[in-house]
């Protein structure tokens, strides 16, 4: 029975081999680089296991919500960012109203906000404007302190038919942001040493809002690490 051709080709490319080396000597001389693992297909498990009838964690994904003001000729560049906290706090007050509030005193310090980040108690970070939607404009990406707490809200808004959509809100103990193509990439410290949560959400162009595309532990290095998920990080943003 003839051999397969795949197993001639690498008889003669194995002789060829032996044979330059041999013409080489031991300068620049090919080495073998030892075995090469099998290549092993993923095994699947529990073939007859029945679908989950609902996610098991609600991610905010998918979710979009009309922030209830205009932007001036369709530009998100002509609302003002407090303006917008403003109206998410007036759109929930179970978050940002009365002394049980989680996220009261944000709500209090909003008032040392002018219409750009302004004094030592106002939450607001920088804002950044990029298109991240592909439709050549740009959307505004927001950041601010949710105070008390350690944590950081990220949030996204985009223009359709002239009035302001929040289309991604996040809210972590953030150590970082990226923007990257159509993408908002949050960094988040992790309780194991060594290690950082990174969180990636992409903006979908059916659902038409950003999705949480891709959610990893990753492992960063040896430093000094002592704060945990609930730490106080310092947010940065990569505009």
């Amino acid at each position: 029975m003839p051999r397969p051709l795949r197993t001639v080709l690498a008889a003669v490319a194995v002789t060829l081999l032996a044979a330059t080396a041999a013409g080489c000597g031991d300068a620049g001389g090919l080495e073998g680089a030892g075995s090469t693992p099998t290549a092993t297909s993923p095994a699947k498990l529990w073939p007859n296991l029945a679908p989950a009838s609902s996610p098991a964690w609600d991610y905010d994904n998918g979710e979009a919500e009309a922030m209830h003001l205009t932007a001036p000729g369709g530009d998100i560049r002509e609302v003002p960012p407090v303006d917008l906290v403003r109206r998410e706090i007036a759109q929930h007050p179970g978050d940002y109203a009365g002394s049980k509030a989680p996220y009261r005193v944000t709500a209090r310090r909003m008032a040392d906000c002018g219409r750009k980040p302004a004094g030592s108690g106002c939450p607001l970070l920088k804002a950044y404007y990029r298109d991240l939607t592909g439709d050549g404009k740009p959307e505004l990406t927001l950041g601010f302190r949710l105070l008390p707490g350690n944590q950081t809200a990220v949030r996204v808004y985009t223009v359709e038919a002239g009035r302001v959509v929040q289309v991604m809100s996040n809210n972590d103990a953030v150590s970082g942001v990226e923007l990257a193509g159509r993408s908002v990439i949050i960094h988040a410290p992790s309780d194991l040493a060594d290690y950082e949560y990174r969180f990636q959400w992409t903006w979908d162009p059916e659902q038409k809002v950003m999705l949480l595309t891709h959610d990893e532990m990753l492992h960063i290095g040896r430093r000094e690490h002592d704060r945990g998920h609930t730490g106080r990080p310092t947010p940065s943003v990569t505009p």
